[in-house]
This record gives structure tokens, C-alpha cells and sequence, in this order.
């Protein structure tokens, strides 16, 4: 909570106020929609917040309100007498149960430190919090509460070995996978293969906050119900705790939040466990390094009490995937097996197992060879794909899967793997997270200076194209007293006027001009996503500045998509440098195609604008709804010098 108005808000945004009265339309900000604090004048007229103003002229070098031209040196606080109404507006306690005070604005701080009840109440529980923390009284749960008929626990220690080794391992990501665009494994003009290994490297990272509910400030994408599986990173904020530490990237894949696996939990679990308070937070991630030829020299010593295992798999067709992810570590030469895609052949088999030293295939010597080599002859073979592998008796097999289960993503290591971690079998759409839509007309009759008394996000000039929607639902207004408009509500026309194609500030004038009659209508969009296996995440989202998990977006009907056409250009030799997860699937029907990583210094990561997590829609403008991995794949292999991608980019959720 903020010390100086009580309130949950990110950093750099302004403080929150409860407001007594209705405030006058002059003193309201035209960015934040809320009273001005610290307002400054622009050469134009206009007044906004300091905070509000910085921000925008950080992206735009115009009035948002005139659009005409301007910087922020030009502009000057606004007069005495104008802030000091400001100051004298009369604010609520924030606390309601414990303190029903009113006082001026300017005096809610000093009311907070000195003679407010609940937040000396709120002080006091969070020094306990502290101090529990310190003395490692509370731990982060160690499993997660799921529907225990369909879900098991995620196991604390973590199922994969990457997660099991004590010192950074290097794996190697650089196989040639249908569902993944593998940049380490493409033909060049000669017909030849490069070479060069794409590597990732795990490494625990320690992130120390100061107050222990501080949020670490990055947006996540992926969880095991949707296509990408693993919990990306999509962006690091500016000024946040995470970008003050400056280990942690956008696409690093987080594996553990303090020693708990979060390889197979949905996205909103993976939300809950990386906003847990806590001093100290562990993380296991794992970051690609980029492409290297340096191969690995040393065998492994001879070891007894391990035996040698023969295992065949028969393909239906040359394509069919088999479903393993291979990898290389950094103290054994050699191949080993990481993961079994659930419903992929191998699983299916049931003979080979995590962890497996992969001697030969088809009779190849693969004891100092590396997952290219292994995927190259996997893909070559036309039916019967022949296992040596060593096993060190004692390690599990994998784990038993249901008949037809198969996983949401058909990217693979060897002609159909899984990506880094094991995740369950998903049900049909259920990315989409079985949302329900609910269109909604509201109408009301308000007194005409009565305030509709929401704020709202998004608009088409946002990075993202976001459609409008509701942030917030404030306690004064006639909307919070009708009670059908909702926090994350998309607002979709107001009055027979079109929202869904408006900028922030051409929404925000469409609602406060309509908002001066004694009737308004409005048609909204309410997104219903019920999944009890996930934790309830409203309270803590206040934490937030509040915004709309990713998962959300994902729900959203098609006509409120805003696409964007991206070209990458490359020489011959490069490869276009990201993977992708999804497509059509026969037991999952159609899926969309998601950027799943984006490879250091290839034209994907030099051009910026690709993110984790975007939904690709279209290449060179041939739809990719329908395809399946295999036939979207060659398109883009296809692609000799410059490719055009359709994208639709959704804002990760914020932790």
C-alpha cells in the first residue's frame, strides 16, 4: 500500500483517491479521468496530472487533448490557487472499517502516518509478515490445489532435469522440430545443414525486495492451458524490482519461484505463485544464449549399475512426431532424454524415460553426438526408429497418459517433442479457458452533471491495439450505483457510438460528452471464465494498477483483434530466429500458432516487435487458422530473404 493516499498503485502512476462530492469537470485530468494531482499547464491550455503528462510525452510529442505539437520542457505547474482547490478537495479514509473520516486531500498523508487506525492495523500486519518471512515461518506452498480426479500435485523438486541439477546446465534448443521454426537446424543454399547450437542456460536468480508484497514488475505469458506450455517472460517494466536487478530478460522461461515447480501449472496459478510476498524470491530460469559451435569432448566414465535398453518405434508416416525433447549437458558428452510429450509415440511406448543417455538410433553412434544429429536421423528414417539408451536403475519412468491425449503443441526435439517441461493432457479449446461471452446493454437515467464514474484502459493507439475496457468502477457515480458495469468489462459503443476502433482519448471524450445527458447505453462485453483449479486473483490485482490477465485476451472474439503486418528480412544463411507452438490438431481441433521463444541476435530479436506470446494470424497473408504445424512450417522455411507476418499482440499479465 501506498504510504501517502493508502491505496494499491504501481510506482510511477498517480496516487488514488476516494473522493466525498462529485468534483467539478474543470479540475479533472483529461489522461487519468481523475482529479488533477500536481497539474501542469501546457502552452495550448490544457491541465493535466504531472505524472499522467510525463508518461504520454514519453510516447507522443502532442497534446492528447488538441494533438498539437509539444514537449514536455514547454509545459509549467499550474497556479497556486489552482492546486491549492486541488489540495482542498475533501477525500475519503481509505480504510472504511476501521476509520470513517473526511479531510482534505493535502491531509490524508499526515492522516495515514499519525492518526489513522487501520493503517497502523495494515503497518503492524505487514512488520508480522516481515518478520515471519525472516524466519522462514512461511514458505511458498509446496503443491498446487488442483481438482485432484484430473490434476496431480506439481511436484516441489521439479520433474525435469534441468530443474534437478545442482549447477547451471547448458541444453541445447537447437533441434529440428516441426511446431518449432528452428533457427539452429535449417537447410542453406548449398543444401547443407548449419550447424551452430542454439543453447539455454539455467540459473537460480535471487530478487531481494525491500517491502515483501512489492510487485516484481514483468508481464507473463503461457501456462500448461495454453499452446506455449511453459510461463514466459514478455516484458521487463521500466523503474521495477526486476529491471533494477537486470538478470532477468524478456523470453527467459521461468521454471521454479522458490523451489516449486511451475512447469505444469495453469497461468493463473503461475500468477498467484509469482505475486506471493516474501523478502527474497528464488527464481529458476532459463535463458537462451544465443548460437555456438563449441561441442562438448568429454564422455562419460564408464559406470556400473546401469543397463542398456533397446527400444523401437514405429512411425505411420515419415512425419509422424515422436514426441521426446533431447538436450545436452554441460559434465556428460552426449544426448540425453528431457521430456515425453504426453500422447506422443514415445509415451505412448512407455519404455523410454526422462533422463535416458541415448547411445545410438538406427545403429548411429550418437554417444558423442548432439540432439541435431539425433533429429536429423529421426526425421530421415521412413518407419521403424531403433533406441540404444543407457539408464541408471532407479529413475521413473515417465509418467502413464490417457489413450488419444496429446499435448496443444506439437513442437518437438525429434520430429514431435514437447517443450521444456511435462504438462497434462488439455481439453479441446481449453486455451480459450471455456469462456463464455455475456454482451450486455445497460441503460440508465442520470442527473445530466452525474458522472458515469468509471476509468478506463487500452484504446487502438496502445501498443497492444487493445480494445476499451474498464479498470475500475469508482464508489461515486452512476454506474457503481446500477452495478451491471464490471471491472474488466470491454466497452463496446456508448449512445450508437462505436468504441471498439477509438484511441484512449477519443473514447475518453465519446464517454464524457454522452456521459452529460439524463440517458445513456451502454453495450459492453463480459468475459465469464470460471476454472476452479485456479486461485482467486481479484484482491491482489488491485496491487496492480489494475489490468486484465493474459489469459483473457485469448477469450476475446475475433472482430475486437487488431492485427499488425510485421516483415523480417535476413540473408541466406540466417535463420529467421523464433519458434512457434500450436496449429490444427485432430484432438484438439484448430489452435492458434503462438511465438513461443525469439533467439538472440537473429532478425526476429533485432527487429523488436515480435513478443513471446504473440498470436501469429497470417504469413505472407495466407491465413494460418486451420494449418497444422507441418504445413505452416514449410511456408515459412519457404521464405528465403523476407517474410510478412500477421500478428495480434495481447499485454502479458503483470506480476
Amino acid at each position: 500500500l501506498c504510504s501517502e493516499c493508502g491505496q494499491f498503485h504501481l510506482l510511477p502512476d498517480n496516487h488514488l483517491y476516494n473522493f466525498q462530492d462529485e468534483v467539478d469537470d474543470e479540475l479533472i485530468c483529461h489522461i487519468c479521468l481523475q482529479p488533477l494531482l500536481q497539474p501542469m499547464d501546457t502552452p495550448c491550455g490544457h491541465t493535466y496530472c504531472f505524472k499522467c503528462l510525463e508518461n504520454f510525452m514519453q510516447e507522443y510529442n502532442f497534446c492528447p487533448m488538441d494533438r498539437k505539437k509539444l514537449s514536455f520542457q514547454q509545459c509549467h505547474k499550474s497556479s497556486l490557487l489552482v492546486r491549492n482547490l486541488l489540495d482542498k478537495l475533501l477525500v475519503l479514509c481509505p480504510f472504511k472499517a476501521e476509520c470513517q473520516q473526511t479531510m482534505q486531500r493535502c491531509e490524508l498523508e499526515a492522516h495515514l502516518q499519525n492518526r489513522c487506525p487501520g493503517f497502523k492495523k495494515y503497518k503492524a500486519e505487514l512488520e508480522r509478515k516481515k518478520n515471519s518471512f525472516s524466519k522462514g515461518k512461511e514458505d511458498l506452498p509446496a503443491k498446487v490445489e488442483t481438482n485432484p480426479s484430473k490434476d496431480p500435485e506439481v511436484p516441489s523438486g521439479g520433474s525435469s532435469l534441468v530443474a534437478e541439477s545442482s549447477a547451471a546446465a547448458v541444453v541445447s534448443l537447437g533441434t529440428a522440430e516441426p511446431g518449432l521454426v528452428n533457427p539452429a537446424f535449417e537447410e542453406t543454399e548449398e543444401g547443407e545443414f548449419d550447424r551452430g547450437i542454439l543453447v539455454a542456460e539455467t540459473s537460480t536468480i535471487e530478487i531481494h525486495r525491500e517491502d515483501p508484497e512489492e510487485d516484481l514488475g514483468m508481464r507473463i505469458v503461457g501456462g500448461k492451458d495454453t499452446p506455449l506450455g511453459n510461463i514466459v517472460v514478455q516484458e521487463v517494466l521500466r523503474h521495477s524490482v526486476i529491471a533494477a536487478d537486470g538478470r532477468i530478460a524478456p523470453g527467459d522461461h521461468i521454471l521454479e519461484v522458490n523451489g516449486v515447480n511451475i512447469s505444469s501449472v495453469t497461468h493463473c496459478q503461475a500468477v498467484s505463485f509469482l505475486r506471493h510476498p516474501g523478502p527474497v524470491l528464488h527464481l529458476m530460469v532459463l535463458q537462451e544464449k544465443g548460437f555456438s559451435s563449441k561441442t562438448v569432448q568429454q564422455d562419460s566414465s564408464s559406470a556400473p549399475n546401469r543397463e542398456v535398453i533397446h527400444v523401437t518405434l514405429i512411425k505411420k508416416d515419415r512425419s509422424e512426431p515422436l514426441g521426446i525433447k533431447l538436450i545436452r549437458k554441460t559434465d556428460e558428452a552426449g544426448i540425453f532424454i528431457l521430456d515425453l510429450l504426453e500422447g506422443g509415440l514415445a509415451a505412448k511406448n512407455g519404455k523410454l524415460s526422462r533422463n535416458d543417455r541415448v547411445l545410438s538410433i538406427n545403429g548411429q553412434d550418437l554417444r558423442q553426438g548432439t540432439p541435431e544429429t539425433a533429429a536429423q536421423i529421426i526425421q530421415t528414417s521412413e518407419s521403424r526408429v531403433n533406441f540404444v539408451v543407457l539408464r541408471q536403475p532407479g529413475v521413473q519412468l515417465s509418467d502413464s497418459v490417457e489413450d488419444g491425449s496429446t499435448s496443444n503443441s506439437s513442437s518437438s526435439s525429434s520430429n514431435g517433442g514437447s517443450p521444456v517441461h511435462h504438462r497434462r493432457r488439455l481439453d479441446q479449446n481449453h486455451y480459450r479457458r471455456k469462456s463464455t461471452y455475456q454482451k450486455k446493454t445497460v441503460s440508465i437515467r442520470k442527473e445530466p452533471k452525474e458522472s458515469l464514474g468509471i476509468t478506463i484502459g487500452g484504446g487502438r493507439d496502445n501498443k497492444n491495439k487493445l480494445p476499451i475496457y474498464v479498470t475500475s468502477v469508482q464508489p461515486i457515480g452512476c454506474l457503481f450505483r446500477d452495478g451491471r458495469i464490471k471491472r474488466g468489462d470491454i466497452l463496446l459503443s456508448i449512445n450508437g457510438i462505436d468504441l471498439t476502433h477509438l484511441n484512449y482519448y477519443e473514447a475518453v471524450s465519446a464517454l464524457k460528452s454522452n456521459a452529460a445527458s439524463h440517458s445513456v447505453v451502454l453495450k459492453a462485453l463480459e468475459i465469464l471464465v470460471s476454472d476452479p483449479t485456479d486461485p482467486p486473483l481479484d484482491i491482489k490485482e488491485q496491487g496492480f494498477g489494475w489490468s486484465p490477465l493474459w489469459i483473457m485476451w485469448l477469450g476475446l472474439p475475433s472482430y475486437l483483434h487488431c492485427c499488425q503486418d510485421i516483415v523480417l528480412t535476413k540473408g541466406n544463411l540466417e535463420s529467421w530466429g523464433f519458434s512457434i507452438v500450436g496449429g490444427f490438431e485432430e484432438s484438439k481441433g484448430n489452435q492458434p500458432f503462438f511465438i513461443k521463444t525469439i533467439v538472440p541476435g537473429t532478425p526476429a530479436f533485432r527487429d523488436r516487435r515480435l513478443k513471446c506470446g504473440d498470436e501469429i494470424v497470417a504469413v505472407n497473408g495466407v491465413p494460418a487458422i486451420g494449418m497444422s504445424n507441418s504445413e505452416l512450417i514449410p511456408m515459412l522455411k519457404e521464405q528465403r530473404n523476407k517474410v510478412t507476418l500477421t500478428v495480434v499482440s495481447w499485454p502479458g499479465s503483470l506480476v
